[in-house]
């Protein structure tokens, strides 16, 4: 049974409490009642003329609107009951409510009149009981008035990523059978090309009144045949809107991040921060810097009337807007190295740094990439990484012409290295140190295994910006280069193999340290320099022999496909790192560069060798950043 609106007084049998001593008059206990506006739930309270607890929750679930749906359950206290009236049997206590909102709390006062009946006291229902304004047929509600989100921005104060607007696609269960929802969702699924299966679940799991989101499209590509498609569906409903995107669809997506409703394990993660339904960063730069970015919604609560229309506003706060967060991305060339990957169907990435600042401003994935490879990617960086050996070997007193072996194998501890089988055995025997490096003779790192130990190797990397672990203010990974298991081991690393591990992020600093003559440090975001400590600076004279050694690469060796780039000389070096993968043996294929105050470093996950396959893809975005 559902009691109307019209209750005026529904007692409530509430227990006697405890004399307190002397010749005082027991007073009525508040607690079931307390108890029970809390939950909602008035079960295990007695009322008189046998009503159903079930109708009462019903009564206050009216009153009190969305207010539990948005806010969560009060806190309700009771001050000690006052007699009122003639002799002891009326009394009067007041309630101090509390609902919790994001950064404080909105209280009120209300009261309730109990009466007593032989020897047991009632409580006596009305709507005033919940808020002193409210009245048959009225009702609490509370709305969220919309902060602007802070945009990202460039340093040169373009806008990056701000609201641009969207078509959010979803299934709204209050137009549709709750039954039917599930199928209705796999139709939508497969119209806006996600997992039927895993939004079918989603769908038949949320409130019979929800709008479960399938995926927000921007509006331009919201086709005309998609939006009649959708339309046909029933219970499907698309709602305009704005949200946080970039300039493109990939733009930047994976470090960016993105912007949606706040989950569950958020709400639960950090209580009292957010309402049901609020925006917030669900990932990247924009989950990292969301109390930056996000604000404050501002909130207003007011009583409804029967048709809806607000009768009176009780509170109020004023939105604040977030804060911009400016970075170093660039935005021509971010979305030209992201045109420049689209062509390469594995798994890639290409990230660009300024060397003479450490500016990162490219940070782009592939198209079809599973994870950010561009500043977190974790992959052998092959023989990109001798530039690393070759630095240890200059403070070994080796120079580019010292002389060098390069045997067509060498052995250590039983393991045999070969070069790469395109490698030209006319630079077999005995050759400079820069003409080993420019063809990328394997055996002859090897062959220094005995001479350069691992911690010399370790430090020649951190002086280039290698393996060097802080927060830079952005998900990032600077490489790794382990003690080794063994003398085996060791003589990998010197070749970017063994346990040693990069991103491309990690390789670019590599490479733009060996330009700019100083160990370079990359930022992302302005304001967050991380500087590590305790590194040995890269000398200005080491620097020099190294952009020596590296020319070479692009005038006599494997990087020759950059010697007509346009614009100031090109340095570079080639990589490629064996791995196995579902049985067969694989590898990944890097190219290192620079050019003026440009560094740049290119991934792929599974590629021929990296003069054939991330060469030319170095080559064409050297080409397009010269076309200023």
């Amino acid at each position: 049974m559902r009691v109307s609106r019209g209750i005026a007084a529904l007692a409530v049998a509430l227990p006697l409490l405890a004399a307190c001593g002397g010749d005082k008059e027991p007073g009525p206990s508040t607690s079931a009642l307390t108890a029970a506006l809390e939950t909602g739930t008035f079960t295990k309270v007695d009322f008189v003329a046998k009503t159903d607890p079930a109708a009462v929750a019903a009564e206050y679930s009216d009153l009190t609107g969305n207010l539990f749906g948005k806010l969560g359950a009060p806190d309700v206290s009771a001050t000690k009951p006052v007699f009122s009236g003639h002799g002891t049997d009326s009394a009067k206590t007041t309630l101090t409510w509390a609902w919790g909102l994001p950064g404080g709390r909105w209280t009120y006062e209300s009261e309730v009149e109990l009466r007593k009946t032989d020897d047991t006291w009632e409580f006596v229902w009305e709507p005033t009981v919940v808020a002193p304004t409210l009245a048959e047929g009225r009702s609490l509600h509370v709305e969220t008035v919309q902060q602007q989100r802070g945009e990202i921005l460039s340093t040169s104060g373009a806008t990056l990523v701000a609201d641009r607007p969207v078509v959010t696609v979803g299934i709204d269960k209050t137009l549709i059978d709750p039954v039917a929802a599930p199928a209705a969702a796999r139709d939508v699924a497969a119209v806006v090309g996600i997992n039927p299966k895993r939004y079918a679940k989603r769908v038949k799991a949320a409130g019979d009144k929800a709008f479960v989101e399938a995926l927000s499209i921007r509006k331009p590509m919201m086709t005309k045949a998609k939006t009649a498609k959708i339309a046909k569906i029933k219970g499907a409903a698309m709602l305009n809107r704005t949200l946080p995107l970039g300039p493109t669809k990939e733009f930047a997506s994976p470090v960016v991040g993105i912007v949606g409703e706040v989950t569950a394990e958020m709400m639960k993660k950090k209580p009292g921060t957010f309402l049901p339904g609020d925006l917030a960063g669900l990932s990247g730069l924009q989950a990292r810097y969301d109390e930056q970015l996000r604000g404050k919604p501002g909130l207003r609560v007011a009583v409804l009337g029967d048709e809806g229309e607000v009768l009176k506003r009780l509170y109020s706060t004023d939105p604040i807007d977030g804060k911009s967060l400016t970075v170093t991305l660039d935005a021509r060339l971010q979305k030209s190295a992201e045109k420049i990957l689209k062509r390469v169907k594995p798994e890639s990435a290409l990230v660009a740094i300024r060397p003479s600042d450490g500016a990162v401003l490219v940070a782009a994935n592939g198209e079809d990439n599973k994870m950010n490879l561009a500043t977190y990617g974790q992959a052998a960086p092959g023989s990109t990484f001798k530039a690393a050996t070759t630095l240890a070997l200059l403070r070994k007193g080796l120079n580019a012409q010292s002389q060098v072996k390069c045997p067509a194998k060498a052995t250590v501890d039983g393991k045999t290295f070969k070069n790469d089988s395109w490698y030209p055995k006319s630079a077999l025997g005995e050759i400079t140190l820069a003409h080993a490096v420019a063809e990328s003779c394997n055996t002859a790192m090897v062959g220094v295994a005995g001479e350069v130990g691992h911690a010399e190797i370790a430090s020649a990397a951190a002086s280039l910006g290698f393996g060097i672990d802080r927060d830079a203010g952005f998900t990032s990974y600077f490489g790794q280069i382990p003690e080794p298991a063994g003398e085996t081991e060791h003589a990998a690393d010197l070749i970017g193999q063994g346990k040693v591990l990069a991103s491309p992020l990690a390789m670019a600093t590599v490479i733009g340290s060996i330009q700019a003559g100083h160990t370079v440090v990359p930022t992302l975001v302005e304001g967050q320099v991380a500087k590590p400590s305790g590194v040995e600076p890269l000398a200005a004279d080491e620097a020099e022999q190294l952009r020596t050694i590296f020319r070479g690469v692009v005038t006599d060796g494997t990087g020759s496909g950059l010697t007509d780039v346009p614009g100031k000389p090109v340095i570079a070096k080639t990589g490629t790192a064996e791995f196995d993968r579902n049985g067969k043996r694989l590898t990944h294929t890097w190219m290192i560069a620079a050019q003026g105050d440009l560094a740049v470093a290119v991934y792929v996950d599974e590629g021929e060798n990296g003069a054939a396959t991330s060469g030319p893809l170095v080559e064409a975005f050297l080409r397009m950043a010269n076309e200023r």
